[in-house]
């Protein structure tokens, strides 16, 4: 696989800009426009209603048919092709070890910040994934209910820190994914309520065998430290089979996150079982400078310190425009 020199995180979208041709040989990716990348969908057919892609989309994330049609109907041929790669490795291994046995799941990793439309994407995904012709059964887990406990939190003085690496229980997301990637069946994957905006004691979601899991969240392809003396320590993205980043400036997703949280205070913050009902009961003014509160003290500082970083590991980045539909793609070089 082809290597970047040094890429620089800011010039990362400008890489194909006219007169950067010298450092665009040095990137690791191809860029494409919207146009460009729906070109590569060919005849793959397109399986969700109009209905459907409404009920699978995140709020106050406009994504249509159209975009499913453009961006990714390709993205499905592309991952189709990469699963169908990799089971027929799977079958010359076998041979060559005169072994038998299932191959165990393609993992897909999703990563990108806050209110950028991660969930939205892994649904849709799901979704058409689900739909090939060969039927394959495909998993979607969330790093939400792998989060610690909010009484864990509080202990650890970390609510104001939760959605950042330490506030999540590494060991079980890697003992999760550990077990996945060992063919074992029926895997607990922990659940968590944002109602409540905590893990659901004692309630799993069982993960048995798929073909393909989907796991989406904002960490999941950071890195860590080097271990001491070659002790080996996994971290979650050597599970990944391919990785995928959603991306777009930064304006953009803060402006995303407060109107987010602003429907939010409508909707589902008026339930009373709501963690964030008191912000309900705040007015306008009050609410949106605590939105942009959050977003500057917590979520801004975690999206410089432990997302972004992270973007240069994918396999494919899909950069969104002010209108929130993906407007370039970056595909990693083989």
């Amino acid at each position: 696989m082809e290597q970047s020199a040094n890429l620089d995180l800011g010039e990362f979208w400008e890489m194909d800009a006219p007169g950067r041709t010298g450092k665009r040989n040095l990137s690791p990716y191809r860029f494409f426009t919207a146009a460009e990348w729906a070109e590569f969908r060919a005849d793959t057919p397109l399986t969700l209603s109009e209905d459907e892609v409404k009920r699978l989309r995140s709020l106050n994330d406009p994504v249509s048919l159209e975009e499913v049609r453009h961006i990714y109907l390709s993205m499905s041929r592309l991952l189709s092709a990469h699963v169908e790669a990799s089971q027929e490795l799977f079958r010359q291994r076998s041979r060559f070890l005169n072994v038998t046995g299932a191959k165990t799941p393609f993992i897909i990793g999703i990563a990108g910040s806050v209110a950028v439309g991660k969930s939205t994407t892994a649904r849709i995904l799901k979704e058409l994934l689900g739909r090939w012709p060969s039927s394959p059964r495909v998993a979607l887990v969330t790093t939400d209910g792998f989060l610690h406990p909010n009484a864990v939190l509080r202990e650890r003085n970390l609510m104001n820190r939760k959605g950042f690496p330490e506030s999540y229980d590494v060991g079980a997301i890697l003992r999760f994914l550990s077990d996945i990637k060992a063919g074992a069946g029926r895997v607990e994957a922990p659940l968590y309520s944002h109602l409540t905006y905590d893990v659901l004691p004692g309630e799993f979601e069982v993960i048995d065998s798929p073909d393909i899991l989907i796991f989406e969240g904002i960490n999941v392809l950071q890195s860590r430290e080097l271990p001491k003396e070659g002790k080996a320590i996994p971290v979650v993205s050597d599970f990944f089979d391919f990785s995928i980043y959603i991306d777009s400036e930064e304006k953009l997703i803060e402006r995303w996150y407060v109107s987010r949280f602003m429907r939010l205070r409508e909707t589902a913050f008026t339930n009373p079982l709501s963690f964030f009902h008191r912000y309900s009961q705040l007015s306008e003014d009050a609410a949106l400078s605590i939105a942009q509160e959050l977003w500057t003290n917590i979520n801004l500082v975690n999206l410089h310190d432990n997302i972004l970083p992270t973007r240069p590991r994918a396999d494919l980045v899909l950069r969104k425009g002010a209108d929130h539909l993906i407007e370039h793609v970056a595909l990693r070089k083989l």
